[in-house]
């Protein structure tokens, strides 16, 4: 079964797809979920087989008992991230489509984090909507790290998705639940194997976070991510993951370890297709000290202000968007965090 969906997502050209007893597949396709009516709908005996045959048995059976599970699959040059859960007392999967591995410059992104990347130290991440590139963005940064730099490289993921080969760098990858219990003992337990750069697939509890800040303080370059819109909401979630008495705390170790915000999404363009958007917030003596401060409302003024610096925000990203051709004006105001400030910006 899976070779048939295999080619059902080829045939589409889908980033993702999601499978539940009772209905059609549907495929998302540059950002529009499909229902492939011309697909036989599945059955719950189908879609329990094609989950056995991406996790084995004994997986299946914990899904079956209504735990969820995320896992990955491989098979010749396609790669499969995968979630399985039950809705309605049907068992359902929701697969995402890994890429191969691309640079920035064929992702449309800005060279700039390149420079990022030839830091020793900091706490740089990536940000955005679910479904928006950060692991694609994550990964591009990760090779360019692998391949300029003798370094080794830890990440820690659930499931793993890009696979790296080892070239300057030596890359170890680490799954939860298979090579090590969770996030925080797996981030805890590089200290202790010579890490250089360590990418935690996701931000997820205070924990996490609390040991990722602590190991960029440390001399390590930390690359992780959060389901967040912006380099404001990204701080302001962190802190209030933390309970008052500590979050002063937390704000002076950011405003110190954070090396960099690059937050981003996938805009649909008139030809078809998608681009990204992005903002870029670079740590500087300013940001650090609204950071300290609380003052995290005024971070977007910091980016408009310091574009010398490389610093970029979402408007200005999406103005050129529109300037080239690509989206409208009233695209640009549906993926925007500030209309009046766009409106201001397009007169």
């Amino acid at each position: 079964m899976i070779e048939k969906l295999l080619k059902i997502i080829t045939v589409n050209g889908a980033s993702d797809v999601h499978i539940s007893a009772g209905r059609h597949p549907y495929v998302r396709v540059s950002g529009e979920l499909l229902e492939l009516v011309s697909e036989p709908i599945y059955q719950t005996e189908d879609v329990v087989r094609l989950l056995v045959e991406f996790v084995g048995e004994q997986k299946g059976k914990r899904v079956i008992n209504r735990e969820e599970i995320d896992f990955s699959y491989a098979q010749d040059a396609m790669r499969v991230r995968g979630h399985a859960f039950v809705s309605s007392g049907r068992i359902s999967l929701s697969l995402r489509i890994v890429e191969k591995i691309r640079n920035l410059e064929e992702l449309g992104l800005p060279t700039k984090l390149y420079e990022l990347m030839n830091r020793k130290q900091g706490f740089f991440l990536v940000v955005g909507p679910m479904g928006q590139g950060k692991s694609t963005t994550m990964a591009a940064l990760l090779e360019y790290v692998n391949m300029n730099r003798r370094e080794h490289i830890v990440t820690i993921e659930n499931p793993v998705e890009y696979v790296f080969d080892s070239k300057q760098s030596i890359v170890d990858q680490r799954e939860i639940e298979v090579d090590t219990l969770d996030f925080a003992t797996a981030l805890r337990a590089a200290f202790r194997e010579d890490a250089n750069v360590v990418m935690v697939g996701e931000m997820r509890d205070q924990e996490t976070i609390e040991t990722a800040v602590t190991i960029a303080e440390t001399g390590h370059l930390v690359i992780s991510t959060l389901h967040t819109n912006s380099a404001s909401q990204t701080i302001d979630r962190i802190i209030d993951m933390f309970p008052t008495e500590r979050q002063n705390q937390m704000r002076t170790q950011l405003a110190s370890s954070l090396l960099a915000i690059f937050s981003q999404r996938l805009i649909p363009v008139s030809s078809g297709g998608r681009k990204p958007a992005y903002e870029l917030l670079i740590n500087n003596n300013a940001v650090a000290n609204l950071i300290r401060e609380g003052r995290t409302h005024e971070i977007e003024t910091v980016l408009q202000t310091h574009r010398e610096e490389g610093m970029i925000d979402l408007n200005t990203s999406l103005i050129e968007l529109v300037r080239g051709g690509f989206i409208t004006v009233d695209t640009a105001m549906q993926y925007t965090t500030n209309q009046k400030n766009l409106a201001a910006l397009i007169q």
